[in-house]
């Protein structure tokens, strides 16, 4: 039960971010995996989001169309595409964040370096299992 409860709060946050940018909820958070990642073939994201390849290629689309990604030929194998994003565009956003990061750290301060070691496994765990099975359904998995 928490658990749904803490996903529908990320959702519904990161939905009003998403439209803060004037983006939908994938690019938004493909938009903040390039940013923890860095620049992504299009295989890369299917690997890290477990969206069908089509459906990439199409949020790839729209997100060079809102300015927000480049796509670049790889230097080292130009029949790959890097998509690479633009940090200028992401200029103005960091304090849409401010509120939510605050809390998590004031949060993260009542907890143990053991106990947050647990958690960080949780997390961990969960998201490579949240991971494949969006990959079943999409049917990349």
């Amino acid at each position: 039960m928490i658990g749904r409860q803490n996903s529908n709060a990320a959702v519904m946050f990161h939905s009003v971010v998403a439209e803060r940018m004037g983006l939908g909820l994938t690019e938004e958070k493909t938009v903040d995996l390039l940013q923890r990642l860095g620049p992504l073939t299009a295989g890369e994201i299917v690997q890290h989001t477990g969206l069908a390849p089509a459906s990439v290629s199409g949020l790839i689309d729209r997100l060079v169309a809102k300015g927000f990604v480049t796509r670049e030929k790889d230097p080292a194998d130009r029949r790959r595409v890097i998509v690479r994003l633009d940090h200028h565009r992401l200029t103005g956003f960091a304090p849409v964040f401010d509120e939510l990061m605050n809390g998590l750290d004031a949060l993260y301060a009542t907890y143990t370096e053991e106990e947050l070691a647990v958690i960080l496994d949780y997390l961990r765990r969960a998201t490579a299992i949240q991971v494949a099975a969006t990959g079943a359904i999409s049917g990349k998995g």
